[in-house]
């Protein structure tokens, strides 16, 4: 689901923003997972401008509120590290618990593998930076569910539409965004920022 009129104006701003800092690059990428990508997002960088990750954090806040309530759950939960940065940032502006799913359990102390004060029944918001195939926040979502907590939505900065959505609605999860790919180039393109075959390659890439 993308955010509302309200912050179409912001996304225009944020596209441009990330590309004028390199935060958005094109080119031949190999991602995590191995696959090949015609672009790259390194938002681990958000952090280093703190007027505009504000300005992401307070938008994020704002688009939760409306779409579904604050009221609606009783803690956030991510998995690192990108998203946790940007939960832990979201957790001190709203004012919530926040609890993160580690990608494998402790050979030490607890042997845990989610950190925070949980409890049965509690209902989870899921946050995390960039959506590519979903498989990450899956995992972490199925975990929350194995140790007895529901989880409904999951928030995003950036959808990269390679199958989040199908996946985590598998799971009867829906998945929000601020923005998706395909409106963050449609913008640098009407901005004369990337030319049509940048625009059209990175299209292709989308499911």
């Amino acid at each position: 689901m993308q955010c509302s009129k309200f912050c179409m104006e912001f996304v225009k701003e944020f596209a441009i923003f990330l590309y004028k800092n390199d935060i958005i690059k094109f080119g031949n990428f190999t991602l995590s997972s191995g696959k090949q990508s015609t672009y790259y997002i390194d938002i681990r960088l958000l952090p280093s401008y703190p007027h505009e990750y504000r300005k992401i954090i307070k938008n994020l806040q704002n688009l939760i509120s409306e779409q579904i309530g604050l009221e609606k759950f009783d803690s956030l939960a991510s998995v690192p590290t990108g998203g946790l940065v940007i939960a832990s940032s979201l957790a001190i502006e709203i004012v919530k618990p926040l609890i993160y799913v580690r990608k494998k359990q402790k050979e030490h102390g607890t042997s845990k593998l989610v950190e925070g004060k949980t409890t049965k029944g509690m209902e989870i918001l899921m946050i995390d930076d960039v959506a590519t195939t979903g498989e990450s926040v899956v995992n972490a979502l199925k975990i929350l569910k194995k140790e007895g907590m529901n989880v409904n939505h999951a928030y995003v900065i950036i959808n990269r539409k390679e199958g989040a959505d199908k996946l985590l609605e598998s799971e009867g999860v829906r998945l929000h965004q601020i923005t998706d790919i395909l409106e963050i180039t449609d913008i640098l393109y009407k901005e004369n920022l990337i030319d049509e075959q940048m625009l059209q390659s990175v299209k292709n890439q989308v499911n």
